[in-house]
């Protein structure tokens, strides 16, 4: 069997050389060393049609070396199971379920493969580098372990950033060597002298960090189904860190569609573990757990948009690469499900044009060979440079903000977090959650992110004033003191924003004293009394806030600085009037913000102030300038459709299925004659969009079930215009909807009392004419009244209405 596998593997290789017009490697290609390349799957249709697209990438990417698919199958499986011919095999004893233990865990299966492929392998004994990947992967280039930067001692692998149980006690209690614990996976490149020492250690700590159920909480591991399903994954960590070996990471090598590649990258894997879209196609493997496709000729995946359809559907170049990275992979996927089906005696399928599309050349341009880029080679080297050269690229970065237990700011993180795996923004993601007690206990929202858990100071422990802004500085300090980094930027964000791009250190010239921030104008007390009672340095303070990037050593010296700052400033109240703080409430709301700049002013952190980072939605960008951040702090509109993020404080739009905003208009619809105000309207439906899409696909993942065509939407409640102090109180007397069950109760309500108020209307209309005339009258002068009201409200809040950024309300976008 294994002979016949070995024929039809090579002779598909043949065909596939033919194919691209080469026949053999490049010479670029060839391998100064054995490589073997491994993945392990179970006898199941699911990893059978996973097999295909792997295999079929395999061969399509030129990897050098052999490939073997480590199959894990109980003899009863083994008895129905039809693709042993699908991949060269090495069939290994399943351990899905546990022989001393009995659990239930078929994860365990790749770790325990790779020991026996070890130990009874005849390839293991001839080979130099070993490459293990996972079967929901598809190759886009040669992965050469030493053009990687690999060393024996040093493997190489791509990040696992939600590993967070490297950096807490779960470390501590799995590794005598937590300090060398590295978050990866997904692609992993070793000699085979590290994978000997690895192995064992390897199956042996997914079985410790299996059985320990007390540490399996989301807190602790990152895993939001608390299930312990990556126990592998840190087995693999945790393993590597108790023989010593630490990884260069790289995180260009590997992509998950639906994720935008860095500029200048060309990713060499595309890991498709998660679902993703493309216009209104989308793709989650998920969907196909069950499905035999693979031995139903001439079978495939629904066909993705084209090429020349991604080209008009997506106007950001960056978006528009991430787009075609998604529907290359499930072409690919396709194109080796059409030649196995070829090969296994299918009848030759009926044409159509996305067959005809498969087997163009075009297709087979675009799908050629990729290769590592000089840029990601020189990656580790640039991590290892003095960290005193100023402008130096591929510095790590590690991205923070600040929330609390609080639905308001749950809907927030969920935009943002999904917004900064759209934008790739390199490094990690972190939330800064701050909360009670009292709030922990009734908080259902710790899988939405990464997330540092901080004691609230909302209520401050000394003077007892309320004032959640604080929670800002107090959890940055919090997550320096107990967090071990080794990013050497930290870029800080307010939840309510969204990322259209990557904000990073070299392109914005950050350096060590040297942040980078974006103009808060409107903190006129840098320019007067206000600054010299607070700080040292009055002439170095700097009006800026919303996106900050600082070096971790700055960070290091100035966080304390910054929460002791807001705090004084916060209790001269003194000093709390608008002529001096430029706050029009006077209530010393942005204490905060004059804590960051008084703070970095104390250690004469001159700030690099750039434009170009932030727009509010809502405002005309600048000519040529692309914003990378979106901050909705303020309300926005598009013609009779509107946003504010304050009329959704009290709305649970995560917990309740479906939920989501109102959709913005299409931009179709747009009036074109003004280029200025399209581009506006145009920036704020994208923000809209994103936050709808980030709630779609967050109820995706809570299992929400079949989308219906009512209580879909939650709807949006006026509130009163925002004054400090009376917020909470007009929540707490004004309610709004929590589920849609309750909007759709309330909208039958609503058309209820409409059919009785016509028909009601109908009887009185009969009464006469004389009736009817008092009621015509009675109308105009109501008119008239609330016309008359609506001019005086209009000028008493002019502030509050101009969509231009010249009133009031437009400078504090946080309150």
């Amino acid at each position: 069997m294994e002979l016949v596998v070995m024929r039809r593997f090579v002779v598909l290789m043949v065909l596939m050389s033919l194919d691209n017009g080469v026949l053999g490697l490049e010479t670029s290609q060839q391998a100064p060393w054995r490589i073997h390349t491994l993945f392990s799957v179970e006898c199941q249709n699911y990893f059978d049609w996973q097999t295909i697209g792997l295999v079929h990438s395999f061969m399509k990417a030129k990897q050098p070396g052999s490939l073997t698919r480590l199959l894990s199958c109980t003899e009863e499986e083994k008895k129905q199971y039809k693709g042993m011919n699908l991949a060269p095999t090495f069939e290994v004893p399943s351990m899905s379920r546990h022989p001393k233990t009995g659990d239930w865990y078929p994860a365990i299966n790749k770790p325990a493969g790779v020991v026996h492929w070890l130990k009874h392998s005849k390839d293991a004994e001839n080979v130099d580098w070993v490459v293990i990947l996972d079967a929901d992967q598809i190759i886009r280039g040669p992965i050469i372990p030493w053009e990687l930067g690999a060393e024996k001692g040093r493997p190489v692998s791509a990040l696992y950033g939600y590993l967070i149980g490297c950096d807490n006690i779960l470390a501590q209690l799995h590794t005598k060597h937590p300090e060398l614990c590295d978050k990866v996976g997904g692609l992993l490149a070793m000699h085979i002298d590290d994978l000997r020492a690895l192995a064992p250690m390897w199956l042996s700590k997914t079985e410790e960090v299996r059985e320990d159920r007390a540490h399996w909480a989301t807190n602790i591991t990152g895993d939001i189904y608390e299930k312990g399903w990556i126990s592998e994954m840190y087995g693999y960590s945790f393993g590597a860190a108790e023989v010593g070996l630490r990884h260069k990471i790289n995180d260009d090598f590997m992509l998950y569609p639906g994720y935008i590649p860095r500029p200048g990258v060309e990713p060499i894997l595309l890991h498709y573990g998660l679902p993703f879209s493309v216009g209104n196609w989308s793709f989650s493997k998920m969907d196909h757990h069950e499905d035999a496709i693979v031995y139903d000729c001439n079978r495939l995946f629904p066909e993705p948009p084209y090429p020349r359809e991604v080209q008009v559907m997506e106007i950001n170049p960056d978006k528009r690469r991430g787009l075609f990275l998604s529907i290359e992979c499930i072409n690919t996927i396709n194109e080796g499900l059409l030649l196995h089906h070829a090969s296994n005696g299918c009848s030759k399928p009926k044409w159509s044009k996305y067959l005809s599309f498969l087997k163009s050349k075009t297709f087979s341009q675009l799908t050629r060979p990729k290769y590592i880029l000089p840029i990601s080679m020189q990656s580790e080297k640039v991590q290892q440079q003095s960290l005193d050269e100023p402008g130096r690229v591929h510095s790590k970065i590690h991205t923070i903000f600040s929330t609390e237990c609080t639905p308001y700011f749950d809907w927030q993180t969920v935009g943002l977090v999904h917004s900064f795996h759209l934008s790739g923004q390199p490094g990690n993601i972190t939330r800064l959650l701050s909360c009670t007690e009292e709030d922990l206990k009734r908080y259902a929202g710790h899988d939405l992110a990464p997330t540092h858990y901080v004691p609230s100071m909302s209520r401050h422990p000394l003077t007892g004033d309320w004032y959640p802004a604080i929670n800002k500085p107090a959890a940055v300090l919090h997550w320096l003191n107990h967090v071990d980094t080794d990013a050497e930027f930290i870029v800080i964000l307010d939840a309510d924003m969204i990322l259209r791009g990557p904000i990073t250190p070299w392109e914005f010239n950050a350096a060590r004293g040297r942040p980078v921030s974006t103009p808060y104008d409107y903190l006129i007390g840098c320019d007067n009394e206000l600054a010299k009672l607070h700080t040292s340095h009055p002439d170095a303070c700097d009006k800026v806030g919303g996106v900050i990037i600082m070096h971790i050593d700055d960070l290091r010296k100035f966080a304390l600085l910054w929460l002791h700052k807001t705090e004084e400033v916060r209790a001269d109240k003194a000093h709390y009037s608008r002529n001096i703080t430029g706050d029009i409430y006077e209530s010393g709301w942005i204490s905060e913000m004059y804590g960051y700049s008084f703070g970095a002013a104390e250690l004469k952190l001159r700030h690099i102030i750039s434009k170009d980072i932030l727009i509010y939605p809502g405002y005309v960008p600048e000519p040529g300038v692309k914003p990378r951040v979106f901050h909705y702090g303020l309300g926005f509109s598009v013609g009779n459709w509107s946003f504010d993020k304050a009329n959704w404080r009290n709305v649970d739009l995560v917990n309740t299925c479906w939920a989501k905003f109102p959709d913005p208009p299409d931009p179709s619809t747009l009036d074109t004659t003004d280029q200025d105000i399209l581009l506006r309207d145009q920036l704020s439906i994208e923000c809209a969009r994103t936050l709808n899409e980030a709630l779609r696909l967050h109820h995706e993942r809570r299992n929400c079930g079949i989308k219906t065509t009512s209580g879909q939407n939650v709807e949006e409640k006026p509130m009163l215009p925002r004054r400090v102090g009376r917020l909470t109180e007009h929540i707490k007397t004004n309610p709004m909807p929590t589920n849609a069950s309750h909007v759709a109760a309330t909208v039958d309500q609503v058309d209820s009392s409409f059919k009785h108020w016509m028909v009601s209307l109908w009887v009185i209309s009969i009464l006469g004419f004389l009736a009817a005339m008092w009621v015509i009258f009675g109308r105009k002068k109501q008119k008239a009244r609330s016309k008359a009201y609506r001019s005086k409200r209009r000028a008493s809040n002019s502030g509050f209405s101009d969509t231009h950024g010249h009133g009031h309300d437009r400078r504090y976008p946080d309150l």
